[in-house]
């Protein structure tokens, strides 16, 4: 098989710890690879992808090597002191809506002096150049405008589309359509961790619903020290973002929940839990003679490496639309990898679509 050539936008955490979780098991082959779903799909590992071209907005990143620049400040990832499949120099992007205002004294922008439009051909041009066949979204939670960008650049450079990030993509049928018209594969949207909160809230939602117990309402609690709870401490950022995580959720359930009912999002950032996040779920309900119950649990995981699995996942997914000529929305993959599919569909459900997608036996 060859390489899967992938281009990455966003040099940060997330980044670092899917860059850096490659070389971690590539220095030792004989390790287990714990993480992943499948070792192989369409005859790709892990240690096929390539990361061959890099877009960010900082300072300290652009212009730098991609492999230097995963080690960048804010980034606070350092699982292992270089990595081998990051090639290539990082490219300015625009910022558009990149920088939250509590980001701002964390991320200094490169001074530019190129229009949009100009970044636009030079990102083309430099995707086209490296060979890169899927961008992989990886922009802070709240940039729309920003993730638009990217997924135009991706149809203009000929792209598959891997959305990390809870703008809706893969999920809205303009933009599916488009990449279905130029017979690109699109992912998305909003990934899904390893086991993280939003799976686990699905698991205990669909646990009680297949038990005949009544839930009468839920919550979700997040809070963590790395940039991505800073920039969620501007709550007007955060709109697609409980979007969709809730209806991650509210999918699960027999019947809707009322809005005052169920609350998913994150709460607060923690300066000293670092990468660490933790996620406070309760549920409450009604069982028979409706007794009331209550269930809660609370989960402590490394936000970062929480996600870079899933993220392998659908990168080789994505190569292996590519590679039977797909284009739009892979739903198998997008429900079983993302938290805002274009379609839902229970956990079980989407991992046997996928396996059956891999195998060969649903088209998408």
């Amino acid at each position: 098989m060859g390489k899967i050539k992938v281009g990455v936008i966003g040099i940060g955490n997330c980044f670092a710890g899917l860059a850096q979780g490659i070389e971690y098991y590539k220095r030792d082959p004989k390790r287990e690879v714990v993480g992943i779903m499948h070792d192989k799909i369409g005859g790709y590992s892990i240690h096929d992808i390539e990361f061959v071209c890099g877009f960010d907005v900082a300072e300290n990143k652009v212009g730098k090597p991609l492999a230097e620049a995963v080690y960048a400040e804010p980034n606070e990832v350092k699982w292992v002191d270089s990595v081998s499949n990051c090639s290539g120099i990082v490219h300015e992007s625009p910022v558009l809506d990149g920088i939250g205002i509590y980001m701002q004294n964390r991320i200094v922008p490169v001074k530019s002096t190129k229009s949009e439009g100009q970044l636009r051909m030079e990102a083309i041009e430099e995707i086209k150049g490296t060979g890169a066949r899927i961008l992989l979204n990886y922009l802070p939670v709240g940039s729309q405008k920003a993730t638009e960008f990217w997924a135009g650049v991706a149809l203009d450079a000929g792209c598959a589309f891997v959305n990390n990030m809870p703008v809706f993509i893969a999920s809205t049928p303009a933009w599916a359509k488009r990449f279905a018209d130029k017979k690109l594969p699109v992912i998305g949207d909003d990934i899904k961790s390893q086991l993280g909160s939003t799976i686990v809230h699905r698991v205990m939602a669909k646990l009680c619903v297949d038990r005949g117990v009544e839930i009468d309402k839920t919550y979700q609690i997040n809070v963590g020290g790395n940039t991505d709870f800073i920039n969620m401490l501007e709550r007007e950022r955060l709109e697609s973002k409980k979007i969709s995580k809730t209806e991650a959720v509210q999918s699960q359930l027999k019947e809707r929940l009322p809005d005052d009912r169920i609350y998913v999002g994150p709460s607060d950032f923690i300066p000293f839990l670092g990468n660490r996040k933790l996620a406070f779920i309760r549920v409450e309900g009604k069982m028979f003679a409706d007794v009331p119950f209550d269930l809660e649990m609370r989960l402590n995981v490394d936000d970062k490496a929480n996600s870079g699995g899933t993220t392998i996942e659908a990168i080789r997914c994505c190569q292996l639309a590519l590679d039977r000529g797909l284009g739009g929305e892979i739903n198998s993959a997008s429900a079983y990898l993302m938290k805002h599919p274009p379609r839902q569909m229970g956990d079980s459900e989407a991992r046997d679509a996928v396996n059956d997608f891999i195998e060969g036996k649903r088209k998408d």
